[in-house]
């Protein structure tokens, strides 16, 4: 076992980020850390900026969170030293991610952001992915920055509708 706590756990989040197939956000990696009582919040922060800084992991930053994502570098590091990491701890991560896996990804395959134009107004940014892969991607302006908030907290719940419009409206012969 390692003698190093950190170690262990920027090795468990380099597990973690490549046993999956799409990013996971800070708040899902905190998810189980915590509940599972390996590391602190803090911790795992530092993780993070340190796993960022030594470029193992990538981190996309929409709206108040971030997205993770192992690293070419990351995975050869895991490839060298995850044997480091008991089995155990492997089943436990296993376990989170097989029990979970639909709705991390999910959670993090749908994102909207906005942000001011040099025309003053609003540009709401919406999208919906499916790995690294886009399905669908708006871009709508809007005159106020309340309006633009309001459509981004609707996108989570609404982008199934609005995708299914947009293919049949485009599909539609006319």
């Amino acid at each position: 076992m390692l003698s190093e706590p950190l170690t262990l756990y920027k090795l468990m989040t380099l597990y973690m980020l490549k046993q999956v197939k799409f990013p996971l956000s800070g708040s899902q990696l905190s998810e189980f850390f915590l509940d599972k009582e390996y590391a602190t919040y803090f911790t795992l922060q530092q993780v993070l900026v340190e796993l960022k800084d030594a470029h193992l992991i990538t981190a996309e930053a929409i709206r108040n969170s971030s997205r993770y994502q192992i690293t070419r570098e990351g995975e050869e590091t895991l490839s060298f030293f995850g044997k480091e990491i008991s089995p155990a701890i492997i089943q436990d991560m296993d376990d989170f991610l097989k029990a979970n896996k639909v709705r991390l990804r999910d959670e993090v395959g749908v994102s909207a952001e906005y942000y001011k134009s040099t025309n003053q107004d609003y540009v709401v940014h919406c999208e919906v992915r499916e790995g690294r892969s886009i399905i669908i991607e708006l871009n709508i302006s809007v005159p106020d920055r309340e309006q633009a908030e309001y459509m981004c907290n609707r996108w989570s719940s609404s982008n199934q509708n609005i995708y299914s419009y947009v293919v049949k409206e485009l599909l539609r012969e006319g």
